[in-house]
């Protein structure tokens, strides 16, 4: 099991860039908080988002016209994920069955639907509260892709709101309480151009 979850971490590494924190904490907070969690859980939440790492013509765009959880843009991000992460695990020669199994997961680690899916789930929105927060407040001051304060705030309380599992929402709540704290900053800074910025790492 950890053979192949090693060399999954080592491709995660070499390829996410920027990805790579949040995916390496999904799989830390999977661990902390479903310690019987099985090696195709452990494997989807180390991959979900591995699409992003390998752009191309079929790489799915958002439309933060339909919403900051644009479901269009969510389905073909988890299909696209699914099918990179399948490939690899193929190339690793994993069995079927557990190749199938990550895959079904990754196409729904954004809305979960099942106890596997939403165990998965539940530790992307934490790693996403713990370490991706500061990049989207980044991009409120370059206005890139059109993110907002409002679409940023929709964000955050997107990826607490949809976590299913009661224990995994109250460890969510003071990530969340504090990512709309940083917005909170981050706004009235943009409000006061010319002063310095706030430091927002904790």
């Amino acid at each position: 099991m950890e053979s192949l979850l090693a060399c999954a971490r080592s491709w995660v590494k070499e390829h996410a860039g920027s990805q790579v924190p949040h995916l390496l904490r999904a799989e830390e907070w999977l661990r902390q908080i479903n310690p019987a969690a099985s090696e195709a859980m452990l494997l989807a939440a180390l991959t979900h988002d591995m699409e992003r790492a390998f752009p191309g013509p079929d790489s799915p765009k958002q439309d933060l016209s339909r919403g900051a959880d644009d479901p269009l843009y969510l389905q073909a991000h988890s299909e696209r994920s699914a099918r990179i992460v399948g490939g690899f695990l193929r190339e690793q020669q994993a069995p079927a069955d557990l190749i199938e199994e990550v895959m079904a997961l990754i196409r729904v680690h954004e809305v979960g639907g099942w106890p596997e899916a939403d165990w998965v789930q539940a530790a992307d929105s934490l790693s996403f509260l713990e370490v991706n927060v500061q990049p989207f407040l980044d991009m409120l001051s370059s206005t890139w892709a059109g993110w907002t304060p409002e679409a940023v705030r929709a964000k955050f309380s997107w990826m607490y709101s949809r976590i299913r599992l009661p224990e995994a929402r109250q460890l969510a709540i003071p990530l969340y309480q504090q990512a709309l704290e940083k917005l909170r900053q981050q706004e009235e800074h943009l409000k006061r151009p010319g002063e310095p910025k706030p430091s927002l790492q904790e």
